[in-house]
């Protein structure tokens, strides 16, 4: 799950313990968040940033929420298609779980994977929510924790 630093860091979800994973608004993206589970583990990803990277992992700790960012019309993420009777946009409330004392940069996952086996690493797919198998995410946490 990404988000660019200056909009909410690993350091802000540290800090505040818990956040919902609100403003995502593309549906293969909603699509992978309605998918998860409480207790799924996510990596988190700085995007938009130098060097992009891998630097924390967070827990799911309750899923199916209702997106509030779509019915606040200040929002950038306000979408005038959605009502409280008929929301659009759901999502997944996580738990900061750890903050690594080393990120893994994009090029290192480039080096190190290709695009059939972790979506990041493919030119162009840079979705905010991307599902991450069993076997690379164990490679991942390999690679940080050397």
């Amino acid at each position: 799950m990404k988000s660019e630093p200056s909009a909410y860091s690993i350091d802000d979800l540290q800090r505040e313990k818990t956040t919902i994973w609100d403003g995502v608004r593309n549906y293969q993206a909603r699509n992978i968040l309605g998918e998860m589970k409480k207790g799924d583990l996510a990596f988190f990803y700085h995007s938009n940033c130098k060097p992009p990277a891998i630097v924390g992992l967070m827990e799911v700790i309750e899923t199916n929420i209702v997106d509030p960012t779509q019915f606040d019309r200040t929002s950038a993420y306000f979408d005038v298609k959605s009502t409280p009777e008929k929301p659009r946009w759901h999502t997944v409330k996580v738990k900061f779980k750890e903050k690594f004392a080393q990120s893994l940069s994009l090029e290192t996952l480039k080096q190190t994977f290709n695009s059939d086996d972790f979506l990041v690493v493919k030119k162009g797919n840079r979705l905010s929510v991307m599902p991450v198998n069993n076997t690379v995410a164990q490679e991942i946490l390999q690679l940080i924790r050397a």
